[in-house]
């Protein structure tokens, strides 16, 4: 029997996307923060990699954003750590940095990185880029 008109069909709410954004610059993080969020995502910020690592072990993500340049460590050996952790491997990483020479973005896929955003970026084609590596639609 199909449902007629008056019938409520009850599904559950689709989970939101969780992203770790990692960025040591506060308007940068801000940026991705609120661009992410309005597209619908539940986002946590780290502005250096050892936070971002204890993020990742107290919470499960869905994809990470990561800088180059940080703090307390490079973002490129951050993303080996993140690809040798069976846990974490599978997660898209996503460099989003300011070194727009050509052998920064190679070394960051051979890091593992799923793809690379030169800053600064469009806002449309960065919420794009993220939810392409998802799988899902904006």
């Amino acid at each position: 029997m199909l449902p007629g008109k008056n019938d409520r069909i009850m599904t559950a709410p689709l989970p939101k996307p969780k992203i770790l954004v990692v960025e040591d610059q506060p308007d940068v993080l801000a940026t991705m923060i609120y661009l992410l969020k309005r597209a619908g995502c539940e986002t946590t910020g780290a502005k250096t990699g050892a936070e971002a690592l204890r993020l990742t072990q107290e919470g499960k993500f869905d994809l990470i954003t990561l800088d180059i340049d940080l703090p307390d460590t490079n973002g490129l050996e951050l993303c080996r750590c993140f690809k040798q952790d069976f846990q974490l491997v599978h997660i898209p990483v996503i460099f989003v940095s300011g070194r727009l020479c050509e052998g920064n973005r190679q070394r960051c896929f051979e890091s593992g990185a799923a793809d690379y955003i030169a800053k600064p970026f469009d806002a449309s084609a960065f919420v794009s880029c993220i939810f392409s590596h998802l799988g899902t639609a904006a």
